[in-house]
């Protein structure tokens, strides 16, 4: 199955969730998608204290592309918010920028 939906990350999350490190993503809404994604690096970077959490020194990381694709495989409640489960991620050999318009969470960047 094509991948046809993107799924919009803030930096630095994004390139953990490409590498690997990063399992779960919260968000405040369940999903029922169980497909492979585009991840997002959304034009808007997270906070200093993010990156500095991350490991990665503010600003080093692509913004406003697709960095690679991970698959959702399963969605919780943890908390009050909804824990979205990735699994096998992998990195674009090149980033991509998107012809559509980004929006917050979901997209169609082609």
């Amino acid at each position: 199955m094509p991948v046809t939906r993107a799924l919009s990350i803030q930096q630095p999350f994004a390139e953990l969730i490409v590498a690997g490190k990063k399992k779960f993503e919260y968000r405040s809404i369940p999903t029922h998608i169980r497909e492979r994604v585009y991840v997002y690096a959304s034009k808007k970077p997270g906070s200093k204290k993010r990156w500095e959490e991350s490991g990665y020194e503010f600003g080093t990381l692509p913004t406003g592309v697709l960095v690679g694709t991970v698959e959702i495989v399963g969605c919780g409640e943890d908390s009050g918010d909804y824990r979205w489960k990735l699994a096998r991620p992998k990195r674009s050999k090149r980033v991509i920028k998107p012809k559509n318009q980004p929006q917050p969470v979901w997209f169609r960047p082609f």
